[in-house]
């Protein structure tokens, strides 16, 4: 649990290159638990990056990420659940197998399978989890009988499942159709206000950045040479606070209109 005046999320001067090519560069940011950080810009600025070193899938090249005060692990951990467009979901496994299988894989001895009392217990813990996510009547079918708003939403369950304090979403709704995005949405907002959990999601939409978020980072480059256009790194440009009482959100400053009316 975050200690008083601890941000959850704590970004120290972060900087990220890939060889002579850097891609994020002075990153600066305190987030509070139970934020809700919505992420846009334009296409290669980084976000999707910055994700991935949240996870500790990469390693800043500068610079430091602090989770409740300490250092992240170098490798991911249950603490961090992530969910990425593509439905990252086991084939050959069932609904509920997809799920038991992280909970076997955390928990269970070198066989490799969970018995008596503690497999009964994470049945019951994830048949409540699936009852919450609207899967409960799927249980028991494979990911391709499934539709692709059920099938983010096992994703999504698979990420709950270890109970995680940050949640990291990288354009989770972005193949889904408008109709199975708002019921998505819907919920989303609902397992964030039941779990208090922290989360950074990545969008190109902005629309669904104002309606989901509480705070929202916009990435973009502040340095530019037009003979090296890839001399510099992005940074976060505007950080905004959203408020889910109002309607229609912050006016907008004219570069941030532009970095997301050009963004794909």
């Amino acid at each position: 649990m975050t200690s008083a005046g601890t941000p959850r999320v704590a970004v120290k001067n972060l900087s990220k290159s890939y060889g002579e090519a850097p891609i994020l560069e002075r990153v600066n940011l305190d987030i509070d638990a139970g934020c809700f950080c919505t992420i846009v810009g334009a296409s290669g600025c980084g976000k999707s990056t910055f994700l991935r070193m949240l996870l500790s899938q990469e390693r800043p090249t500068q610079g430091d990420i602090l989770l409740d005060g300490q250092s992240l692990p170098d490798e991911p951990t249950p603490d961090r659940g992530i969910v990425f467009q593509k439905y990252s979901v086991f084939p050959h496994l069932t609904v509920w197998e997809n799920l038991i299988l992280a909970r076997e894989l955390e928990q269970a001895s070198l066989t490799g399978r969970l018995f008596g009392r503690a497999r009964k217990s994470a049945r019951e813990s994830i048949d409540g989890l699936l009852d919450r996510i609207g899967l409960k009547a799927a249980a028991d079918r494979y990911p391709a009988q499934l539709s692709g708003g059920m099938q983010q939403r096992l994703a999504i369950a698979q990420a709950l499942s270890k109970q995680p304090q940050v949640l990291l979403l990288d354009e989770p709704f972005g193949a889904l159709d408008p109709g199975i995005r708002v019921d998505m949405h819907d919920l989303l907002l609902s397992l964030w206000h039941e779990e208090n959990m922290t989360i950074f999601m990545v969008t190109h939409d902005i629309h669904e950045a104002f309606k989901l978020g509480t705070r929202l980072l916009v990435f973009d480059k502040i340095r530019h040479d037009p003979q090296a256009p890839e001399a510099y790194g992005a940074t976060v440009t505007y950080d905004l606070p959203l408020s889910h009482d109002k309607t229609g959100g912050p006016e907008l400053p004219g570069d941030v209109i532009e970095i997301l009316r050009t963004a794909p």
